[in-house]
């Protein structure tokens, strides 16, 4: 199904801000032909902006025809167009993001259950992706919205969701297979090993990037809070053990390596950052319930170094921790 574009503007259409970063702003608009409220993207005038654009452009238009029926949880597009030289997305309306829900609901984390639900659709939706041979490259709380944001409240003033489907947003960087890859992807905490050392990425570099969403989720909290590349590679051998040497000996960041080892100096003030953030994988379990270990079982699978070991979303599907999604029958998105 091709979107054709549209001449278009809305200026007293639009309701409310949405959201806004560098690339221009979302804002919530009335179609008045529809009678339906929608979101508009729009981009800045800037042409390397434009070009981000008209990339997401083809690859929603690829999802839509590729989806028809809706059955997997990635945003729609429902038109697009120019105005004075912004390039205008128009996009199904959904609710926050997961990452401001964590925040309004002052990073209290979801419950195993509720990150059940929640990655079982984001992992059909990316497995989807792949499938199709397009990689997402920034996956993070930020680019999962819920459907739906409305909540009840306990008498803590916790906000409880009443409804857990999510879709994935924001396919500016997304890219095809045969498409040139770029060396740097992915948002810091989220981007995997092999991105940081500069060995190429593929698939794989999506699954980690849903291994640190799925703790944060899980903790309330970033999992890798880092700015600086060397420190993040500290920090994953401090989770998930020492990096191994091969992978080391690979890459083009060698100022990175000290004796086939992380160049890593543990007498730094940021080791003492790491000691307080950072511990095994295992050991971040809360209560060691069956659900909770099987979660960290997937996790420590997603979280793996080697990407020819990293488990893939196809395999995660038919991991034990979403035994009970798949006795439910057919998903809807």
């Amino acid at each position: 199904m091709e979107v054709t574009p549209v001449t278009c503007c809305l200026p007293d259409e639009v309701v409310s801000t949405l959201g806004a970063g560098a690339f221009g702003k979302v804002v919530e608009c009335i179609d008045r032909e529809k009678d339906e409220h929608v979101a508009v993207k729009i981009v800045k005038s800037i042409e390397c902006y434009r070009e981000v654009a008209r990339s997401e452009i083809a690859v929603l238009e690829e999802i839509n025809s590729l989806d028809e029926e809706h059955r997997f949880a990635c945003v729609r597009m429902l038109n697009w167009f120019e105005h004075e030289g912004h390039i205008c997305i128009v996009l199904e309306l959904l609710g926050l993001s997961t990452f401001e829900f964590l925040r309004q609901n002052h990073f209290l984390p979801f419950s195993v259950e509720q990150i059940r639900h929640m990655a079982f659709q984001i992992f059909r939706a990316v497995c989807f992706l792949h499938r199709n041979k397009l990689t997402h490259t920034d996956l993070k709380p930020e680019n999962i919205l819920l459907v739906s944001s409305d909540c009840e409240f306990n008498d803590e003033e916790e906000r409880k969701l009443r409804s857990l489907d999510v879709k994935v947003v924001d396919f500016g960087t997304a890219t095809f297979d045969h498409e040139h890859h770029e060396s740097l992807v992915s948002t810091r905490h989220y981007r995997a090993p092999e991105v940081i050392l500069d060995l190429g990425w593929n698939h794989s570099c999506d699954v980690w990037s849903l291994g640190c969403v799925l703790m944060e989720f899980y903790l309330g909290r970033t999992l890798f809070q880092t700015h600086d590349s060397k420190e993040h590679l500290a920090m994953m051998e401090k989770v998930l053990g020492p990096i191994p040497p091969q992978l080391l000996k690979q890459t083009k960041k060698q100022h990175y390596v000290h004796n086939e080892q992380l160049n890593w100096d543990e007498r730094s003030s940021s080791d003492d950052h790491i000691w307080k953030h950072c511990k095994p994988l295992k050991q971040f379990m809360e209560r060691k319930s069956e659900e909770e270990r099987q979660l960290f079982d997937l996790l420590g699978c997603m979280l793996e170094y080697d990407v020819y070991r990293r488990i893939t979303l196809e395999e995660a599907l038919w991991h034990p921790f979403f035994s009970p999604m798949r006795t439910q029958g057919p998903q809807r998105s």
